[in-house]
């Protein structure tokens, strides 16, 4: 069974906060799909434009020799900071539900990317995306329930997006390695913007890249050592160790491949939520 241990935090604060936030606890929100986005029209062929948002990408986020992609928050001037908001400006007034469903899973991958950028640099300097306690509720930690945009008259939050659209519309696990919390222990933010055209490829490019680095599966002598987000999420990965297991050796490289077959459970779990910032 996977056993209890203090995740890797690099604020003293933030040992507190993985007692009370769900998503450095022991569960996390579940997928509550939101009727209101189910709407969209196979008819319309329009491609959604987010070249603003590899300009920004391109410019400003870094692979390291870690292998995890590094964004220089310090680095990035007042002009492209406005050039960002007005990215967010544009995206949040396109008609979404009219558009096919390849174009609007794009748009709300690239648009939680986005805002989760937008919040960081709103906040900056800070040593984590945590510490960013904007959330309105009681004992909130992080910016995860801020509502953030209006979008065709709805006030949307990052765990709208990921837990009310993107987790129950798509049902799809590899969600999970596209979307970026700004911290080391997450999947890579993309150095590019998620398109219609590519998706598939590009999702299973980013859940074979997570699960074949230390911070996604690694072993400490015997133990088997997962990240955190298979123990929050686990009702997406097949619902129990054997599901995940199974959903690990899907994408794991042969000699990793190997060594999780001769393991039944999971040994413990780990997540860093420093942020995932460079000079």
């Amino acid at each position: 069974m996977i056993s209890r241990r203090n995740l890797l935090i690099s604020v003293p604060l933030l040992a507190i906060a993985s007692s009370l936030y769900p998503h450095a606890a022991k569960s996390a929100p579940k997928a509550d799909p939101w009727p209101r986005w189910q709407a969209h029209d196979p008819k319309n062929l329009a491609e959604i434009d987010f070249g603003d948002w590899d300009r920004l990408l391109q410019t400003y986020l870094t692979p390291s020799p870690t292998g995890i992609n590094l964004f220089r928050y310090g680095a990035v001037s007042k002009a492209d900071r406005a050039a960002l908001d007005r990215l967010l400006t544009v995206l949040a007034g396109l008609p979404i539900s009219t558009h096919n469903r390849t174009q609007q899973r794009a748009y709300w991958i690239n648009l939680y990317n986005a805002l989760t950028i937008q919040v960081v640099l709103n906040h900056f300097p800070v040593d984590s995306i945590m510490n960013i306690n904007i959330s309105p509720r009681f004992f909130s930690f992080g910016p995860w329930d801020k509502k953030l945009l209006q979008i065709e008259g709805e006030a949307i939050s990052l765990n709208d997006i990921e837990h009310r659209i993107l987790r129950p519309l798509w049902d799809d696990p590899r969600t999970h390695y596209v979307l970026n919390c700004a911290s080391l222990g997450c999947p890579n933010l993309a150095l590019s913007a998620y398109r219609a055209k590519d998706m598939e490829a590009k999702l299973d490019a980013a859940a074979q890249a997570y699960i074949n680095h230390p911070r996604g599966v690694r072993f400490a002598g015997d133990d088997l050592i997962v990240s955190s987000i298979y123990k929050w999420f686990i009702a997406d990965f097949g619902g129990d160790e054997a599901g995940v297991l199974a959903h690990l050796k899907q994408y794991a490289d042969p000699a990793l491949a190997r060594r999780l077959n001769s393991h039944s459970q999971l040994d413990d779990t780990a997540y860093d939520w420093a942020l995932n910032h460079t000079d």
